[in-house]
């Protein structure tokens, strides 16, 4: 969708942005996060050419910026800013509608827009449309800002530190809004902020920008897990994953060479295995290790007949966890259920890993050691 190919921008022999390489898919929010100056505004607005790059070419699909006329490039585009730009002298109405009129678009249907817009960013348009940008609270301001962006219906929204003037809760109920309505609309967003918090809780992507280079580009989960370097490690936070626990699966922490056994060995055997093994249960498999049953050392030692194989008294029904369940879904299901193990199987049953509640206590205690590390440096 967006494509920047070698991109450089030098103000004054100051290079702000240095031979970037970058493409952005369409339908995805990617966040621009870095330090004050690290070219990230500079970045957003050479998308629309606000900003003529030095050297280099952007394409949005597949076609060069340059070629396009300028006036009609950023009418494809909403553009959002922090201090939302809406003209004072004109309704709410007038500013949301001020580009689909100067494009002589059909009136009734810019009215239906307008009118479903302000259904989507929750403002009444009875009690809305006809007050003035004095009349309305910061978020409502910044809410009209994000309809008025949203009204040309175009493919690319650019966002420039748009709630970063908010109160707290203000800001955090845009994010959400902002979130429900990218997975309504499925718009191609860039969005500027210097939030790490606000980046990984409204991101496909994130783009980490240091003096003017990209230093990681990729998911929130795969920034927070594996940090490129030191730098993105201690931008990021290195206990930061434990604000978003929910990122933290079942595949990240669970054993993935658990003690396992098919169904034909007999219980003597299988005694021997668990001491060997130092462990008092065993995962029973079938010969594509799909699970089938679970025996303990409890079961076998209430048999007197040591030679019965373990399919005549494994126990056939357990609970068990998928690869992508979070942490706090395991701790959940240990806490609820009071088990001390829980399988971790794809769709097909084939057996991946064990979580046991050692597990989970030594991922939990190395957030508190992290802290510990944290106070110490």
């Amino acid at each position: 969708m967006i494509r920047f190919e070698n991109v450089s921008k030098v103000y004054k022999h100051n290079a702000v942005i240095e031979n970037m390489n970058l493409d952005i898919g369409k339908g995805e929010l990617v966040v621009l996060i870095g330090p004050s100056g690290c070219g990230k505004t500079t970045t957003l607005k050479m998308i629309n050419r606000l900003v003529k790059p030095t050297s280099g070419k952007i394409y949005i699909d597949g076609t060069d910026t340059e070629e396009r006329d300028i006036i009609e490039l950023r009418r494809t585009m909403g553009y959002v800013i922090q201090q939302t730009g809406l003209f004072p002298h004109m309704t709410v109405k007038e500013n949301i509608e001020i580009i689909p009129r100067l494009e002589k678009r059909d009136h009734q249907k810019i009215e239906a827009r307008t009118i479903e817009l302000m259904k989507m960013i929750g403002l009444n348009p009875d009690e809305f449309l006809y007050r003035y940008p004095t009349q309305l609270s910061g978020g409502q301001l910044q809410r009209i800002g994000v309809a008025r962006a949203f009204a040309t219906d175009p493919e690319i929204i650019l966002m420039d530190e748009p709630f970063s003037a908010l109160d707290p809760i203000s800001r955090s109920q845009l994010q959400i809004e902002l979130v429900g309505l990218q997975a309504q609309l499925k718009k191609t967003i860039v969005f500027v902020t210097h939030d790490m918090d606000e980046a990984i809780k409204i991101a496909d992507k994130i783009c980490i920008l240091h003096k003017g280079q990209i230093v990681q580009y990729d998911t929130p989960e795969n920034i927070l897990k594996n940090p490129a370097n030191e730098y993105v490690s201690d931008f990021v936070g290195k206990n930061r994953i434990w604000s978003t626990p929910e990122l933290i699966k079942a595949r990240d922490i669970m054993i993935t060479s658990p003690i396992k056994s098919t169904d034909g060995i007999s219980l003597l055997k299988c005694i021997e295995l668990m001491r060997f093994n130092k462990v008092d249960s065993v995962l029973v498999v079938d010969d594509e290790n799909r699970m089938i049953g679970i025996v303990t050392a409890r079961m076998i030692q209430l048999e007197k007949d040591r030679t019965k194989s373990i399919s005549e008294i494994m126990r056939t029904e357990f609970l068990s966890a998928g690869p992508e369940d979070s942490i706090v879904d395991l701790l959940k299901t240990v806490q609820e259920k009071k088990i001390s193990y829980i399988p971790v199987l794809d769709e097909n049953k084939v057996l991946l890993g064990l979580i046991t509640t050692t597990s989970l206590v030594t991922t939990l205690s190395q957030q508190f050691i992290g802290l510990d590390e944290e106070g110490e440096s």
